[in-house]
């Protein structure tokens, strides 16, 4: 089926609208939290499995969507993945009670995980073109990078004006408008589809893996990281990624064909993406943390701080970053956004307890939105690159759960260190919101840290001869481009 070029851009709209609503709903729910907790009855540590719940599913069944849409259809599984999530949007926004909402949760996330392991795969045979293809990739990327913040306005305006239960009952309208305009304007990725059946071994072992990491990783703060229970929870998911492995290489139908990580590029925007979630989340949700706990911001004034920076990534990702790839390549764009973002995240590491929003915050928040809008584009461009269209279901899956580990795990990792250094600071005296401020200096550092390790690494090792040829062409088989 040849569309014409007005229709593919629709078709993109409706994509991305889609995805938009798995991002904002990854951060809309933070916002409304102490509502939930109140009108529920949750217990602080019950409260959790709202996030939880969603995460495990989510962070669990990416692979396993992409695969499945390479099997059995990109769309097929998009409109599936669209029907879970707004059938479970209106039982979360319903819930009476802990247990309705926390297994919406669950099936909302699985949901989720469908929607974003092929609406990649979809926008990405949409358009074959270089110059388009760079273009559509930056539209994309600025829905992932400014999806996130947005959810944070979103959730304090719902939250205030209307109830919790809007958060989620505002999706229905939308995923129904998304499931219809799919049907009429986005086609079936055209060409093969993969052969074979499911890899019904590797696909519980790496699902369970994955569920097991990232609960590990979520609870990691809370039980310790050292303790006996998030030890052998992290070292079964190991066995379990081992036992996976062994697995793929056996079968004549792996889930997750192991020459997909031989592609240089794919390999190395992968390893970008897990470093680079990592100070992404450092900047989202340790600064809305001190713009709320140290500046005394409220909800909507956290979301109305980020909007500079979604307008800055809105210029860049729809526009300029398609112009600087076709230009400079993949490398350039790549190393220099991470750097500027790692620049942003330096200086709220220095942002001081009666910080002021023009001297201290919007400084950093410009550098991270120019470092955001030039990043995402060549990110996802080098991910799906050198890969057949009948394995682009299974790259989108493996980029979006790098991402997905990369986030969570730094957010942990960070969460923990400014823990354990607002603690050391208040035993020395500090009072406590210093205290708390001096936690959050110590993690946007590191997050600084990540974001230069995914600069250098996708500056040097990012492949730029024919890279943008191979991610606006038809991908070479993989076997052929190992």
């Amino acid at each position: 089926m040849t569309l014409d070029r007005r229709t593919r851009w629709l078709a993109l709209y409706v994509l991305c609208l889609g995805d938009l609503m798995i991002v904002l709903d990854s951060t809309i729910v933070n916002v409304a939290l102490p509502s939930i907790r109140t009108d529920l009855g949750f217990s602080p540590t019950s409260l959790a499995w709202v996030v939880n719940a969603y995460l495990l599913t989510f962070g669990g069944f990416l692979l396993l969507g992409g695969r499945l849409g390479d099997l059995f259809g990109h769309r097929r599984l998009f409109l599936m993945g669209i029907s879970l999530f707004t059938v479970a949007s209106i039982a979360c926004g319903v819930s009476n009670s802990q247990g309705l909402l926390v297994s919406a949760r669950a099936v909302q996330g699985l949901g989720g995980a469908i929607v974003s392991a092929v609406a990649l795969s979809l926008m990405m045979n949409l358009f074959t073109e270089p110059a388009e293809r760079a273009k559509a990739m930056g539209v994309f990327g600025f829905v992932i990078a400014g999806g996130g913040s947005l959810g944070v306005l979103l959730g304090g305006v719902l939250t205030d004006v209307l109830s919790w239960h809007w958060i989620f009952l505002v999706n229905v309208p939308i995923g129904a408008a998304v499931y219809a305009l799919s049907l009429k304007l986005v086609p079936e990725a055209g060409g093969a589809k993969a052969t074979g059946r499911v890899d019904i071994a590797g696909a519980v072992t790496v699902t369970a893996a994955l569920m097991l990491a990232v609960y590990a990783i979520v609870k990691g703060n809370d039980v310790g990281w050292a303790t006996g229970r998030t030890i052998s929870l992290l070292a079964a998911a190991a066995a379990l990624m081992a036992v996976f492995i062994a697995i793929e290489a056996r079968v004549s139908s792996p889930l997750v064909p192991l020459r997909l990580f031989k592609l240089r590029n794919v390999a190395t925007a992968n390893v970008v993406g897990i470093f680079w979630a990592a100070g992404m989340f450092a900047w989202f949700f340790l600064s809305a943390l001190y713009l709320q706990l140290v500046l005394g911001y409220s909800p909507l004034r956290v979301g109305l701080a980020f909007l500079p920076s979604n307008l800055i990534m809105g210029v860049f990702s729809l526009g300029l970053s398609a112009k600087l790839v076709m230009r400079f390549g993949l490398r350039l764009p790549l190393a220099a956004g991470l750097s500027l973002a790692a620049a942003g995240l330096v200086l709220f590491a220095r942002a001081p307890v009666d910080g002021h929003f023009l001297v201290d915050v919007l400084p950093s928040m410009i550098l991270l939105g120019v470092g955001a809008g030039m990043a995402f584009n060549p990110v996802l461009l080098a991910a799906m690159s050198d890969v057949a269209p009948e394995e682009s279901g299974l790259a989108s899956g493996v980029v979006n759960t790098a991402f997905m580990m990369g986030g969570a795990l730094g957010l942990s990792v960070l969460a923990s260190l400014a823990a354990s250094r607002t603690d050391s600071l208040r035993a020395s005296g500090d009072s406590a919101v210093a205290a708390l401020n001096g936690g959050y200096h110590l993690a946007f550092l590191v997050g600084a840290v990540f974001a230069v390790a995914a600069a250098v690494i996708g500056g040097t090792l990012l492949r730029t001869a024919g890279a943008t040829a191979h991610a606006g062409a038809d991908a070479i088989p993989a076997s052929e481009a190992a």
